[in-house]
């Protein structure tokens, strides 16, 4: 609805659990393995998560591309069909963590990622089973870490909404600025030059014929008028006592320069006859 100010989610913390055939049944997983290209992995991939309309859509082609590399890579190492199934349904889910919201949530996300490999490679159920051996969980660590989410900011930018600020300040005893005027796309630049004119022209006309009339000054009551004259008469004086504190203040600078010019002169003259001395002794 317009003016409806959606809720976006915050950044949280996600429990993990195992999610064998959580996305891909068996039945799915073994048609995988059978396809004969990765044309038919991509067909079988889309139609089972409704992405059949990915050569149009860019969004629903990067997320076909992100199930259909898991699934190769899986095909790849030989996992067999419940380590296909947790496998895709750990990078799953994984992305489904970090297009929930717009913000920054990386280490939430890969919080989530270990907690999800843990699930399925430490035997202690029913809150994880032993589905990955250790040398599996490094490949698998290694695949998405150098695939996922080395591009995790791309996929956020696809997958989550825009946010943008709308800051609105009021202040008290002013009315609200009204909104800015939009202009119509398909308004040309002339025909929006014509009507500024054509405008402006009738504002000076309307000034030439109507002249409005100034308001009235209110006249300011017999109190205001002597607590203007009370205040006015203040500042007078201070004003006169501070232009003849610096008066003196500037005699005071100017008798103390002479002092010191005298006492400067004296010491010259005095060194100027001791020198003549000297010099009539030695003749």
């Amino acid at each position: 609805m317009p003016g409806e100010i959606l809720r976006i989610q915050q950044p949280r913390h996600h429990k993990a659990k195992v999610c064998i055939w959580a996305d891909l049944e068996i039945s799915h997983v073994e048609s995988l393995m059978a396809a004969n290209g990765p044309e038919e992995i991509k067909r079988i991939l889309s139609d089972l998560f409704k992405l059949t309309d990915y050569h149009d859509n860019l969004a629903s082609a990067i997320l076909l591309d992100l199930y259909f590399y898991t699934v190769q890579f899986a095909l790849d190492h030989n996992f067999d069909k419940e380590q296909l199934s947790a496998f895709f349904s750990i990078v799953k889910k994984t992305h489904e963590v970090c297009s929930e919201t717009p913000f920054g949530n990386v280490e939430q996300c890969y919080e989530y990622f270990k907690e999800l490999v843990l699930c399925h490679a430490v035997k202690r159920p029913p809150w994880s089973v032993n589905q990955f051996s250790p040398h599996q969980v490094k490949l698998i660590t290694d695949y998405v870490l150098n695939t996922y989410f080395r591009h995790m900011k791309l996929y956020k930018y696809v997958f989550t909404p825009m946010v943008r600020l709308d800051l609105s300040m009021s202040y008290l005893g002013m009315p609200p600025t009204p909104p800015p005027s939009q202009v119509a796309e398909d308004e040309k630049p002339d025909e929006l030059l014509e009507e500024t004119e054509q405008a402006d022209m009738e504002q000076e006309g309307g000034e030439e014929e109507n002249t409005e009339e100034e308001p009235p000054q209110d006249e300011e009551s017999p109190a205001h008028q002597e607590l203007r004259q009370l205040i006015t008469s203040q500042l007078n004086g201070e004003i006169e006592k501070l232009r003849s504190s610096l008066n003196e203040q500037i005699h005071l600078n100017d008798e103390a320069l002479q002092q010191k010019l005298t006492l400067v002169d004296g010491g010259a003259s005095g060194g100027k006859s001791s020198r003549n001395s000297s010099k009539s002794k030695k003749k």
